[in-house]
């Protein structure tokens, strides 16, 4: 068993102007000088945590964490009316590169999780060069057949959530909840409705990803993070994250050469292992584990991650 490390605080921390009116917060923690890691949250519009810290051995890490645009402590934050015109995945893997070149960083492990792992494959698969190893946990790939499942067919196990969740986003008969919900969020002139969309909206995300121990999430507690959260997913995945249909396994073969390992958990019912045994067959150099948690992780997941990251600490 490997636990995570223990907590800690960031040597340096800043924020890096990215175009479009976009500051990034960024930090850094464990060795200046360490072989370099960047870590992606997941959401999109999560942010990241300081327990994202913990899953890099300090001593010989330099781990670098920062706030996708909009969310966390990135500006300006996505609120009830922003414009999200310039937050895209292309946008975001410019401030990837901006950020990079900033820390005077020649090349990085990467890390995701759920989110954070498409926009990793997104990055790996454009920029093979730049990445020495890839780390992701409950592994997607944001294809339409995914975030249909996450949206619509997952509801089969939570029957009446799931008709409260149709319901709010109102609907009346079969039609795509991620558009309606987009639409609420982003097109209603009623920020009311807006308010109550975003909370519809993550009170459903908190049915098919809960906790490892089963409470709901605290985040959603707060209405500014719910407002954040609900219209950079939902523009996001109403976009299909400007990716073509299975792009990133049918672009698998540019990731050759880079090692990788797949946690997955095998509790994960709102994103079903089906995805991550997809790309660990498309991609020779990844190894693939599945864990005994759900989507939101637990102890398996984070001792299989920990040793991921103690194996590449060394690579060359």
């Amino acid at each position: 068993m490997r636990a995570a490390f223990p907590e800690i605080d960031p040597y340096d921390t800043g924020m890096l102007g990215v175009g479009d009116g976009q500051c990034l917060y960024w930090e850094t923690c464990g060795t200046p000088n360490g072989r370099a890691a960047v870590v992606l949250h997941g959401g999109p519009g999560s942010g990241c945590t300081p327990g994202a810290r913990r899953l890099f051995d300090p001593a010989v890490y330099q781990i670098v964490l920062f706030d996708q645009r909009g969310a966390g402590r990135s500006t300006p934050r996505v609120g009830v009316t922003t414009d999200l015109s310039a937050n895209t995945t292309d946008h975001l893997l410019a401030d990837m590169e901006r950020l990079r070149r900033h820390l005077g960083i020649e090349q990085w492990v990467v890390s995701g999780t759920s989110w954070g792992s498409t926009l990793a494959l997104v990055y790996a698969e454009r920029f093979p060069e730049l990445v020495t190893a890839l780390v992701l946990a409950s592994v997607t790939t944001t294809r339409p057949s995914e975030i249909r499942w996450l949206y619509h067919g997952v509801g089969r196990f939570f029957p009446a959530e799931w008709e409260r969740f149709r319901l709010a986003g109102g609907d009346g008969g079969d039609v795509d909840l991620v558009a309606a919900y987009h639409g609420l969020l982003h097109e209603h002139p009623d920020t009311s409705v807006r308010e109550r969309a975003a909370r519809a909206w993550c009170c459903w995300e908190d049915t098919v990803s809960p906790l490892p121990d089963g409470r709901p999430n605290p985040r959603y507690d707060d209405a500014a993070f719910r407002m954040t959260f609900a219209r950079i997913v939902t523009h996001y995945f109403h976009h299909r994250a400007w990716l073509a249909e299975d792009q990133l396994l049918h672009d698998a073969p540019r990731l050759s050469g880079i090692p990788g390992v797949l946690v997955h958990g095998d509790r994960d019912v709102g994103s079903p292992p089906d995805t991550a045994r997809a790309l660990a067959d498309a991609w020779p150099d990844a190894e693939l584990r599945i864990v005994d948690t759900g989507h939101a992780g637990g102890d398996a997941m984070t001792d299989a991650i920990v040793a991921a990251t103690e194996r590449f600490a060394t690579i060359s």
